[in-house]
């Protein structure tokens, strides 16, 4: 199943970077799905080249009855997003990829901070895909909205985070 979005945030795309960066605000974007944030890890430079692993403990009551069936009360979600350095002209993007523990469900998905007049859009490309042979499409099927809502959560409230300075 197809992920695609896009918004745009008044801040160029380092700020951007540094939002998406800090534990403060991922720990904001675990707690506002209902989750938790049990670990962060950042290799590299976020000025270059770096790699970001999130592990978040979140609440399986939004998921769909048929997903329901393969997981308990919570789920761990494990998001890793490998950034490139940022291009001459500031643009940014990372593969971003969500594992979740004890769940058929992937998804995978390209992020791009591309610098606009005001501020920098934030892009996403991705899909979401389970491994349950002849349920798998719609498991996926299902699961796409929330993981979706997952990873578009992040552009959202990183407007306000920015907002507050």
């Amino acid at each position: 199943m197809a992920l695609s979005a896009s918004t745009n945030l008044p801040a160029d795309p380092q700020r951007v970077t540094e939002v998406f960066t800090d534990e403060a605000f991922i720990r904001h974007i675990s707690e506002k799905v209902g989750g938790s944030l049990e670990s962060l890890t950042i290799e590299g430079d976020v000025a270059d080249a770096f790699t970001l692993t999130a592990v978040r403990s979140v609440p399986a009551n939004k998921l769909p009855d048929l997903a329901k069936k393969f997981v308990g009360n919570t789920l761990t979600v494990t998001q890793t997003e490998k950034w490139e350095p940022a291009a001459a002209d500031g643009t940014r993007s990372a593969n971003v990829s969500l594992k979740v523990s004890g769940a058929p469900v992937d998804a995978t998905a390209v992020q791009r901070l591309v610098p606009i007049a005001e501020g920098t859009r934030v892009e996403l490309e991705g899909n979401v895909t389970s491994s349950i042979p002849f349920l798998g499409g719609k498991i996926a099927d299902a699961a796409e909205p929330m993981v979706g809502k997952a990873l578009n959560i992040q552009a959202t409230e990183a407007r306000s985070w920015l907002a507050q300075g």
